[in-house]
């Protein structure tokens, strides 16, 4: 699962990370356009610089081999958003944006065939570091390298589409490597949230943009270059997406923050998560 940055959590492992050297400079934030080009080079980098950290102060609520869909904690073991856990059994599964792979170690665990799949070659470092018998692929989610029709499933836990310029070159793909019938369950940040400052506290409760600006958020170094780019799309717009590339929308869930989760996770928190939601997931279908 590659949630949100600091704006991004299983089971701790004991093999720690070694953490890599800060970056040389604050990068400033800002509100620009930002095309399908220069948001992958800038979330490749982003991720690739800041693996380690994030393994590290995230890896405790991520585990080794679990599967969580947000910072809420909901489980798929519960959830069973991609279908009975009894049915995973040697189903192919591709999962979009990996991370260090913790969803598809457990998806390995329920007997399922699964491939691991992220743009940044240090977050797959991780999932080597932890292992695990599946194939680890780094690639663009917009241009999969695989045959049309090769896996059952797929998902993405806050993988690839928050960073994308265009969503649908990713769902395109996705529908193209499913089989028909196949499913595709995928959590973004919820786009209400897109309205509010990214803080865990009271002063992330009130509204301070447009929900219908789209702006993207891009985080960028001195020389103006993009280190960091978040993509923003109403509901309205991700539901559009998904039925314009060929799949039917059986479910939109917006998990409720329980009581035993006390973490704070960016801008994620008990007290904002009981009052607006911060996931969307999205339980797709090919046709």
């Amino acid at each position: 699962m590659a949630t949100p940055p600091g704006r991004v959590g299983r089971k701790s492992t004991t093999r720690e990370p070694i953490i890599q050297e800060p970056e040389p400079f604050e990068p400033e934030a800002t509100r620009r356009e930002v095309g399908v080009t220069e948001s992958a080079r800038a979330n490749r980098g982003w991720w690739d610089r800041n693996a380690d950290e994030y393994q590290t102060e995230h890896g405790t609520f991520l585990g080794d081999d679990r599967f969580v869909w947000g910072p809420e904690g909901l489980d798929e073991v519960e959830a069973e958003l991609l279908g009975p856990l009894k049915e995973l059994k040697g189903k192919d599964v591709l999962e979009i944006g990996a991370g260090a792979a913790q969803c598809s170690r457990w998806l390995a665990g329920q007997g399922a065939r699964p491939v691991a799949l992220d743009l940044s070659h240090r977050q797959l470092q991780h999932a080597l570091r932890i292992g695990g018998s599946f194939p680890l692929v780094q690639a663009d989610a917009a241009a999969l390298p695989f045959a049309d029709g090769a896996f059952d499933l797929a998902c993405s836990a806050y993988g690839a589409l928050p960073f994308v310029a265009d969503p649908r070159l990713v769902l395109r793909e996705v529908h193209r490597v499913l089989r028909p019938g196949g499913r595709f369950v995928f959590s973004v940040t919820h786009p209400i949230r897109w309205a509010f400052p990214d803080e865990p506290g009271p002063e992330g409760l009130s509204v301070s943009g447009s929900y219908f600006d789209r702006t993207p958020y891009v985080e960028q170094d001195e020389d103006g270059r993009a280190v960091y780019v978040e993509h923003h799309r109403t509901l309205g717009d991700r539901v559009r997406d998904v039925v314009a590339s060929g799949f039917h929308l059986l479910d939109l869930v917006e998990p409720e923050w329980p009581a035993w989760n006390t973490s704070e996770w960016g801008g994620w928190s008990p007290l904002r998560g009981n009052l607006i939601p911060g996931t969307a997931i999205f339980v797709c279908e090919r046709d």
